[in-house]
């Protein structure tokens, strides 16, 4: 399993405007909504918010992966977003977060949505790709540093 074979370059936000952790999620779902990929973006919203009431999905080095599970759901969702400014998260080491991994997993899945979780964290895990995707605003760019850090794994 690859992050690839659930994002695309039309899933890759190269700039976020939001500037709250609210915001960010509800940018984020709107794509999906957007894209055709969901169509009750409200139900969405209020799964990731009620995972971030249990605690931050902020990672530490300026990476989040808010994540939920939504029944009816036949497949993962995934979309990459990039904040150049930075959003307050609660995220564990304090700082601002400008990296977001959005999931939505299928509800019964709760294999593959913690092996999603796993590969983002090994992804973001290397700091050569954090600094590529922290300093890049082409789409193009950010969606190949994380292809070619998915397919090293």
């Amino acid at each position: 399993m690859k992050i690839v074979d659930y994002l695309t370059q039309n899933d890759v936000l190269s700039h976020l405007h939001a500037s709250s952790r609210e915001g960010v999620i509800k940018e984020m779902v709107a794509h999906l909504k957007e894209s055709g990929k969901i169509d009750d973006a409200e139900e969405i919203v209020n799964i990731l918010l009620d995972r971030e009431m249990l605690g931050s999905t902020g990672i530490g080095h300026g990476v989040a992966i808010p994540h939920g599970r939504l029944s009816g759901l036949n497949e993962i969702l995934l979309v990459f977003g990039r904040s150049p400014k930075g959003i307050d998260f609660d995220s564990h080491d304090g700082k601002p977060v400008n990296l977001f991994f959005l999931l939505v997993a299928p509800e019964n899945s709760a294999g593959l949505h913690l092996k999603t979780l796993a590969r983002i964290s090994r992804i973001v895990k290397n700091p050569e790709c954090r600094n590529t995707l922290l300093n890049s605003d082409d789409r193009d760019t950010l969606y190949h540093a994380i292809e070619e850090e998915d397919l090293r794994h």
